[in-house]
């Protein structure tokens, strides 16, 4: 929140201030994604878990609708005037999480039961490393090319190569070391290379059918700014509901894989329906078909994890966890680049190109902030619409893979009860709830 407040500081622009301190954030905040799993399977045995991780990506699904709301709020209005100095509102989407974070270290300490596995072990820091290597270049890549630099030229061809040998290098590395960030021996299994897979193609589709859909509105149907972010919000309601009833039948059968596959064949139907977006012209079918789309990925919240901690052994569901939610986000960060690369290619291709993923923003914000009709050129309204159904096409093309990873995934008893001799040590005078 204070980047740039008080102008360069030790030479560092504010810019860069922020860039920093959001990758600490990343960082806590990745930790406290995956503990919260952890906790879960540390407390609960396995057909236990899915009730409580369904409620947990429930909560997540809400926050992720009221949060964009609370920070575009406090963007547009937030801005005050403290003597002669002025605090732009967009600060406030930062210094809001203090409280709730404050909140959040209390219940911790508060009501967090102690739990110890007595097991020691050193960091991974070359893995560690190794693997932001693999990663970095691959997004630079994947965001640069095709719109700042040629996918043949030398700067993309050579972070391709570094994202490459980096990925050789961190499987070595793990190979070697004693305590690897993620053991090869790991994808022995087929359960958690399935389930890791088939996370990642789903949340790659997400990114796919979510990015450019506000775009889309904008420009593409003249919906303003406030109400085609609002059209999210159906997506969010279904996913809330998809992870809360797919924890409970779990819990209730024992059973997850009928549950991933069903939803992973209402989101191939829903995102079918919507990629040819032409044929979509009012705002309630396209808030079904959202719904329908949010009940689809509601499962896979959860269940994905279930599956793999119920097949590893019990010392490896923490590693396990950490990596079922690493897939997920890189899946997701990837499908985002790849959209966005899909978008530029099928706007420069088409008669009277030359527009990009840049100007095209700089249009939604132009009109937003004139209130005039993003719409108003045809020729650009059919450009988008032909580029961003191109983009649904691919995201269908995805969740086709998913959902055939899905039916490859064994279908283990989850289990009742924790292995004896494998539970943490719980401090019985501590309270559980």
């Amino acid at each position: 929140g204070i980047s740039g407040e008080f102008g360069t500081v030790a030479g560092v622009p504010g810019m860069v201030q922020l860039i920093v301190f959001r990758a600490l954030q990343g960082i806590g905040g990745g930790a406290l994604f995956t503990t919260a799993f952890a906790i879960i399977a540390d407390l609960y045995p396995p057909r236990e878990r899915g009730k409580f991780a369904g409620i947990f990506g429930s909560v997540f699904g809400l926050a992720s609708v009221l949060g964009p709301i609370i920070g575009g709020y406090f963007t547009d209005h937030g801005t005050i005037q403290l003597g002669t100095h002025t605090i732009a509102g967009w600060r406030w989407v930062f210094y809001v999480n203090l409280p709730l974070s404050l909140l959040s270290l209390f219940m911790v300490i508060v009501k967090m039961p102690p739990l110890e596995h007595r097991q020691a072990g050193r960091i991974d820091f070359l893995g560690a490393a190794l693997l932001i290597c693999a990663f970095v270049p691959l997004l630079l890549a994947l965001s640069l090319g095709g719109h700042s630099f040629a996918w043949d030229d030398p700067r993309t061809l050579g972070l391709f190569a570094l994202s490459a040998v980096a990925l050789v290098g961190f499987v070595v590395a793990e190979t070697k070391v004693a305590n690897p960030i993620l053991p090869m021996r790991l994808f022995q299994n087929r359960v958690f290379t399935t389930a890791n897979l088939a996370g990642f193609l789903i949340s790659m589709a997400f990114m796919g059918v979510v990015m450019f859909l506000p775009l889309f509105l904008q420009l593409g149907r003249g919906v303003p700014a406030t109400i085609s972010g609002m059209t999210m919000l159906p997506l969010m309601a279904g996913l809330i509901v998809g992870s809360a009833v797919a924890g409970q039948l779990v819990t209730k059968t024992g059973k997850y894989k009928p549950l991933m596959v069903a939803g992973a064949a209402l989101l191939l139907v829903s995102v079918f329906l919507l990629h040819d977006l032409s044929k979509i012209q009012g705002l309630a079918l396209l808030c079904g078909l959202l719904a329908f789309v949010g009940l689809g990925l509601g499962p896979g919240q959860s269940l994905f994890n279930i599956a793999t901690q119920n097949a590893v052994d019990p010392r490896d569901i923490g590693v396990a966890t950490s990596a079922n939610q690493f897939f997920r986000q890189i899946g997701s960060t990837v499908g985002a680049a790849l959209a966005g690369a899909l978008l530029t290619a099928r706007l420069a291709n088409l008669p009277g190109g030359g527009l990009d993923l840049g100007a095209l923003e700089g249009m939604a914000v132009k009109a937003a902030a004139q209130g005039q009709a993003a719409h108003a050129d045809p020729v650009l309204q059919r450009a988008l619409v032909d580029a961003v159904s191109g983009v649904m096409v691919a995201a269908v093309a995805v969740i086709v893979l998913a959902l055939v990873t899905i039916l490859f995934i064994p279908a283990l008893p989850l289990r009742s009860r924790q292995p004896v001799g494998e539970a943490p040590v719980l401090d019985k005078a501590e309270p559980t709830n």
